[in-house]
């Protein structure tokens, strides 16, 4: 059964550097994961290494997607030439391993003018969606200025994929601060602040009517949804207050994709399901961050009921929502 993981992540020295040089202020501290281990050389590899640790894996195609903070912490002139640089860079991985990789842009949100002219650009070259982070800098996702952005990526079928990232130095002081600083980085990242983060950018999108104008958008969410999976019921009663036209959860059913981002919990795939049909759920690892073995991917595919609830989940969702030619 083919194998297609969607959130494997990369970096360019050059934006490493780039955000290693911001302000004190303006650095993104979660870059220290990028250091931790072997990832900074995983996450540079995109050739060899990379196919062989897929190989290991038994995954067949790894969808690439840089790694947070991507270029939206950058200024604007910075954030558009590397943005470019990394969408020309990851376009020349995949053309040199067509049958294993394809791509997902970067885009130069701290500059909104030029965001959907670089989505368009990037899909000219082959890649098969994007993936952006819920706020840069004090602008929201959800900000007039990106709606050309959004109707854009729904015009070109783009898929918008939100990832998590750290969240404000305001947010942090209010709510995150207090303990040794790895503790307060790892509560405001991976351990809680990382997906509530992304589960309010996508409430807000919501919320603002970004489907309403543009119902052929389609938004990825990682982590089995960021918790909003698990938080539909009270979620929908901000429809009403909000003047929406349907619940919350309709709209998380008819326009959002979830992935697992390598959380291969059986327990999480059970309360998916009864919230969100099988065809909205895309396996993923969230390379190289997290790094499962052949056999843990193999023992949670055994979870699904049938050979055609794998093959969506495996394979059949990406490649249509993706429009892959595998």
């Amino acid at each position: 059964m083919t194998l297609i993981a969607i959130e494997e992540h990369w970096i360019t020295p050059e934006l490493s550097s780039a955000l290693d040089a911001l302000p004190e202020h303006d650095r993104d501290e979660s870059l220290a994961f990028n250091e931790m281990g072997d990832h900074r050389q995983r996450l540079e590899d995109l050739g060899a290494g990379r196919i062989a640790a897929m190989d290991e894996q038994g995954i067949d195609v790894s969808i690439l997607a840089l790694t947070p903070p991507g270029t939206q912490a950058l200024p604007p002139e910075e954030a558009v030439r590397l943005s470019r640089a990394a969408n020309d860079l990851a376009a020349s991985a995949v053309a040199a391993h067509p049958s294993r990789f394809r791509s997902l842009s970067t885009l130069p949100l701290s500059s909104p003018k030029d965001v959907a002219g670089e989505l368009d650009r990037a899909a000219g070259l082959g890649h098969v969606g994007t993936m952006v982070y819920g706020r840069t800098g004090d602008r929201f996702l959800d900000d007039p200025a990106y709606d050309d952005f959004f109707a854009a990526a729904a015009e070109l079928g783009q898929p918008v994929f939100i990832h998590p990232q750290l969240p404000s130095r305001a947010l942090r002081d209010a709510s995150y601060r207090g303990f040794d600083p790895m503790t307060e980085l790892a509560l405001a990242t991976f351990g809680w602040g990382w997906h509530l983060d992304t589960a309010t950018a996508a409430l807000r999108l919501i919320l603002r009517g970004t489907f309403d104008r543009h119902p052929e958008l389609r938004v990825v969410l990682g982590h089995w949804g960021e918790m909003l999976l698990f938080w539909l019921d009270r979620a929908n009663s901000l429809s009403r207050v909000a003047g929406l036209s349907r619940p919350v959860a309709d709209y998380v059913r008819s326009n959002f994709f979830i992935t697992t981002s390598g959380m291969f919990n059986p327990a999480l795939l059970r309360h998916a399901l009864s919230v969100t049909p099988v065809d909205r759920l895309i396996f993923s690892t969230d390379y190289p961050f997290q790094h499962p073995s052949r056999t843990e991917i193999e023992s949670f595919l055994g979870q699904f009921s049938s050979d055609e609830e794998r093959r969506k989940f495996s394979s059949a969702n990406a490649i249509s929502l993706y429009g892959l030619e595998i």
